[in-house]
């Protein structure tokens, strides 16, 4: 009799003690995950407006709502560093049509966490037609990814020195479709 006492009290604190163990594990999980989460942006079609109101480096329009994350991005992109990863949320356009934002480590991991996008414009607004790691430039005929890939050296932004197939527009062409953005404020 004695030892199915001790065996009755010993459950319940062998139990109340495995349960405060899951609780708190549970919770330190959550933690980890709200917090890797909480990195990450929401990107919807507000997130993008006028390339043209956006900062200008080159050729590309460069773009984040935090402003220290701006000025890093633009010295990552202005100074081309190599073997640096741009800001979570930076925006890079080169055309209205086409955007790639930079997410938090493990979202897109084939493209290093850059999230390619093919818009629709209107003088009302953006409309995304497709995103992710596999959307398919339809002037070239090619995934965003294929074309981004030699550049990984350079967290996959494309330059001309960065080892990207030249695109089929000249400076002159990109200027001329950067102008003609519908979503520019009409002055």
């Amino acid at each position: 009799m004695k030892n199915v006492r001790q065996r009755l009290t010993f459950s319940p604190r062998v139990a109340i003690h495995a349960l405060k163990q899951t609780v708190l594990l549970t919770g330190v999980g959550l933690c980890m995950v709200r917090g890797v989460l909480a990195n990450d942006i929401t990107v919807s079609e507000q997130t993008f407006g006028c390339i043209n109101d956006w900062p200008k480096i080159r050729n590309t329009h460069i773009y984040n709502v935090d402003a220290d994350k701006l000025n890093e991005a633009t010295r990552i992109f202005r100074d081309s560093v190599p073997d640096t990863e741009y800001p979570v949320g930076t925006i890079l356009q080169l055309i209205p049509t086409e955007a790639m934002v930079k997410h938090s480590r493990g979202a897109f991991p084939k493209s290093n966490d850059w999230e390619f996008f093919s818009l629709d414009l209107s003088a009302a607004g953006t409309k995304i037609s497709e995103r992710g790691e596999n959307v398919v430039n339809h002037t070239q005929g090619l995934t965003c990814l294929s074309c981004h890939q030699p550049a990984a050296k350079y967290d996959f932004v494309c330059e001309k020195t960065h080892g990207c197939a030249p695109i089929p527009l000249d400076d002159q062409k990109i200027a001329e479709l950067q102008a003609a953005d519908p979503r520019r404020a009409k002055k």
